[in-house]
């Protein structure tokens, strides 16, 4: 995914040595940036624009993380904007000699050599007329929202599929960090054992948040090591997750599990998540924990568009009744930023203005929906269902 001029590249990593900023030259037309930064978060400031012709330029950072929309200049015209990108390694502090844990995140496959996961700030530049022509980034020390959950919540590497923790930095002012350990496939139990939720905890801070969305892959019977139940196991791991960030004077917010998209002959959406909804539901009454309720609010998203229009939020065309794609993924991430007004108006003193409101009732139409895509293709789903 990483198509980096070598020049470039040569430059960035050298960079390394210099202080802070750091700043490069964008060479018109060119579509991919990545510098080697040490693991941590980073304001990145960009310059738009400047030559004779208009310009509209759309940001991702790392694996498709959606950081600016649109961004247009007029001939002759400049602009400037900032974001905060994430980054991270799966390495971890070792532990002391003889007692469990590891050195790394168990990473899969598929995540090997992902800007995910490697040691580089990575950025990509697409639209019409891409207008970039400088990039500055500076270290920072913010407070930081850390994802954990699964395919629902990952960054998705590849188009067509998208999921919405990849979406909402877009919605968050440059004041905070927007950190995904989301992957697809995992559960309470796994996130565990792979040392992501270690990974995870090893970095967090009072001032931080962790927002939880299991479910998918946890109510499966025929995942004998990871199932967890819904009235015993299940909220007694959701309640772990949430001592553990409260050990460290974070904030935890519980999410309900999006909806699958399977209808009934009457239009309405037939539930699929048995009794786990209410687990999180109860969890967050009985520990006084923000909730965002997934499960409704993309109940009502599908079936405001109803059983013909609703393929058009997800991935695969639409065959993919658990995975979203772009436009699923960025009405869902405007769920979520949404109902922090309520969860937490802490965090949502964050938010851009178009982050706080939104119904689901009434979506944006998906037709007129426009994204630019990535360069990464796949046509192999996300894993879970």
């Amino acid at each position: 995914m990483k198509l980096i001029l070598p020049i470039l590249l040569a430059v960035a990593v050298g960079a390394r040595a210099q202080n802070w900023p750091h700043q490069y030259k964008i060479e018109p037309g060119q579509s991919h940036f990545a510098a080697e930064v040490p693991e941590g978060s980073y304001r990145v400031t960009l310059t738009f624009g400047g030559g004779p012709k208009a310009t509209s330029t759309t940001v991702k950072a790392e694996a498709r993380r959606l950081m600016l929309e649109e961004v247009r200049t007029a001939p002759g015209h400049t602009d400037t904007r900032s974001f905060i990108v994430n980054v991270r390694t799966p390495a971890l502090a070792a532990p002391p000699e003889n007692a469990p844990g590891g050195t790394s995140v168990r990473l899969k496959g598929r995540e090997i050599g992902s800007p995910t996961w490697d040691d580089k700030l990575s950025l990509e530049f697409l639209g019409p007329v891409s207008g970039v022509r400088e990039v500055d980034i500076q270290p920072v020390d913010v407070p930081t929202v850390y994802l954990v959950g699964d395919s629902t919540v990952t960054d998705q590497q590849a188009e067509p599929a998208a999921s919405w923790g990849q979406m909402l930095p877009r919605f968050f002012r440059a004041d905070v960090a927007i950190a995904n350990h989301a992957e697809s496939g995992e559960t309470l139990k796994s996130f565990i054992t792979e040392l992501r939720l270690a990974k995870a905890l090893s970095r967090m801070k009072a001032s931080d948040w962790m927002i939880i969305q299991f479910g998918h892959n946890d109510e499966k019977k025929q995942w004998p090591q990871t199932y967890a139940d819904p009235h015993l196991t299940y909220p007694a791991y959701l309640r772990a997750f949430i001592a553990e960030a409260r050990l460290r004077g974070a904030t935890p917010i519980l999410v309900t599990p999006t909806e699958r998209r399977n209808f009934d002959a009457s239009g309405h959406i037939v539930p699929s998540h048995g009794d786990y909804p209410d687990a999180v539901r109860a969890v967050a009454r009985e520990e006084k924990v923000g909730l965002i309720d997934l499960t409704r609010m993309t109940t009502t998203f599908y079936e405001a568009l109803g059983p013909q229009r609703s393929p058009l939020a997800f991935n695969d065309g639409g065959k993919d009744k658990t995975h979203h794609d772009n436009y699923g993924a960025y009405e869902i991430a405007r769920m979520v930023a949404s109902s922090l007004v309520s969860a937490d108006p802490r965090l949502a003193a964050h938010l851009l203005p178009e982050g706080r409101r939104y119904d689901p009732a009434k979506p944006d139409p998906p037709e007129r929906f426009a994204l630019p895509a990535s360069a990464e293709h796949s046509e192999v789903r996300p894993d879970g269902s």
